[in-house]
C-alpha cells in the first residue's frame, strides 16, 4: 500500500510538471506573435507547434477538471484565457455554407493564390502537367473581379510555354493589370514574380522590391490603386520568404517524424533554413506594414505570407485589419499542402471600412497552394 501511495503521488507530480512544462511552451508560442524573429527565431519554431500545444494545453484543463482537480485545471485554463487572440486567429468558428454563394450585386469578388508558376515546371518535361488550363477554367468560373496571384509567370521567347498575360486579358476579360517580374530566366524565356488583375481601371501603381541573398525567395510588394465605380481602393498583393524547402529538406522532415539515426544531423539542417526565413520575412513584415498603413484610400492585401496565424508576421502586418477567413471562414483553412495539416498561410486581409461576406479557400490539386477568395463591399 505505501508504495501504491508513493507511486500515486510520483505520478500526480509528473504530470504537474508536465502540466507547466506544456503550459510554459504554450504561452512563448502565443509571446511568438509579438517577438520578433530576426532576435527571437527560436520563439519563432515553436509557433509552428502551436496546434500540437494547444491539443496538450486543452487535453490538460478536460484531465484536470473532470477526472482529477479543479483547481489544478486553472492552470491550463489561464493559458487558454492569455492565448484567446492566437486560438481565435488560428481557427475561425463561423457557420460554414456548403458552397460560395453567387455574388451580391454590390460586391467585390477578391481571389488569392499561389499558382506555382501554373505547374508547368514540376516534372523535367516543361508544361506537361496540364493543370494550368484546369487552373484557368476555375478562375473563370469563379469570375472574381480582382485576382492576385503570387509565383505568376509571363513567357516571352518560348515554344513550351504560353503568355499568361495575353490570355488572361483577353480570354478572362481582365484588361488591367500590373506584373512585378522580378525574376528573368536564362534566355528571357520567361519573367515572374506576383501580379494583380482587374476588371476595373488601375489608377496608379507602386512595387517595393525586397532586399534578399538568394533569388526566387521572396517575391515583391505591389500596389494597385484601383477605380470601382467611382470609388478608388488599393489593392497590394507579395510573395514573402520562402523557406526554399527542397526534396532532400523534405526527406528530413520525415526524418524527423520517424527519429532515424540521423535525426539530429537533418533538425540542423532543418533549423538553420527555418532560422533564415524567420529572420527575413519579419523585416518583410516590417516593410509591408510601413507601407500599407500609408495608404489614403481602402486596402486590400492579398498574399503569400509563407508564416502561419500565430507568428509575429500575421500579427504584425494584419495589426488591426480583417482576416476575411476568421471573419467568414470556417476550421483551421489549410492552404499549403505539405508538411503539415494545420498551415494557413496564404490571406486576405482588408480594413475596417469593408463589409466582409463571404470567405471561403478552395481545395484544389493543382498547385502547392490552395486558392482563398473573398467578397466584401464597401459601404
Amino acid at each position: 500500500m505505501p508504495a501504491m501511495a508513493s507511486l500515486r503521488k510520483f505520478t500526480k507530480r509528473f504530470v504537474i510538471i508536465a502540466n507547466i512544462i506544456v503550459v510554459a511552451l504554450f504561452l512563448l508560442a502565443c509571446a511568438n506573435a509579438f517577438l520578433h524573429p530576426d532576435k527571437w527565431w527560436f520563439i519563432s519554431v515553436l509557433g509552428l507547434i502551436f496546434p500540437l500545444l494547444l491539443i496538450l494545453v486543452f487535453g490538460f484543463f478536460i484531465f484536470w477538471l473532470f477526472f482529477y482537480s479543479r483547481r489544478l485545471s486553472l492552470i491550463s485554463l489561464f493559458a487558454l484565457i492569455i492565448g484567446i487572440p492566437n486560438i481565435r486567429a488560428f481557427l475561425a468558428l463561423n457557420i460554414s455554407k456548403s458552397k460560395f454563394e453567387a455574388k451580391a450585386p454590390n460586391a467585390l469578388r477578391v481571389l488569392t493564390w499561389n499558382v506555382r508558376r501554373w505547374d508547368d515546371f514540376i516534372s523535367k518535361k516543361v508544361a506537361a502537367s496540364g493543370h494550368r488550363a484546369k487552373m484557368m477554367d476555375f478562375i473563370r468560373q469563379q469570375n472574381p473581379d480582382i485576382i492576385c496571384l503570387q509565383e505568376f509567370y509571363e513567357a516571352y521567347n518560348s515554344k513550351e510555354l504560353f503568355p499568361n498575360i495575353e490570355y488572361i486579358r483577353d480570354q478572362l476579360h481582365y484588361p488591367y493589370y500590373f506584373f512585378s517580374r522580378d525574376y528573368t530566366s536564362k534566355k528571357n524565356a520567361y519573367e515572374t514574380g506576383v501580379v494583380i488583375f482587374s476588371r476595373y481601371p488601375i489608377t496608379d501603381t507602386m512595387k517595393i522590391k525586397y532586399d534578399s541573398t538568394q533569388p526566387t525567395a521572396s517575391e515583391s510588394l505591389i500596389e494597385a490603386d484601383i477605380n470601382v465605380n467611382g470609388k478608388i481602393i488599393r489593392i497590394c498583393t507579395t510573395h514573402l520568404q520562402s523557406v526554399l524547402f527542397r526534396s532532400k529538406d523534405f526527406r528530413d522532415v520525415e526524418i524527423i517524424r520517424n527519429v532515424e539515426d540521423s535525426a539530429l544531423e537533418a533538425s540542423k539542417n532543418i533549423l538553420k533554413k527555418l532560422r533564415r526565413a524567420f529572420s527575413l520575412r519579419g523585416k518583410q513584415a516590417d516593410i509591408v506594414r510601413d507601407e500599407i498603413d500609408k495608404s489614403p484610400y481602402p486596402l486590400i492585401l492579398c498574399g503569400d505570407f509563407n508564416d502561419v496565424p500565430n507568428s509575429y508576421t500575421y500579427f504584425h502586418i494584419r495589426g488591426e485589419k480583417q482576416d476575411a477567413y476568421i471573419k467568414r471562414g470556417f476550421g483551421i483553412g489549410r492552404t499549403y499542402i505539405h508538411l503539415s495539416p494545420t498551415l494557413r498561410i496564404d490571406y486576405i486581409l482588408t480594413d475596417k471600412r469593408f463589409n466582409i461576406l463571404q470567405c471561403r479557400k478552395f481545395p484544389l490539386p493543382y498547385s502547392d497552394h490552395h486558392p482563398v477568395m473573398a467578397d466584401m463591399e464597401l459601404p
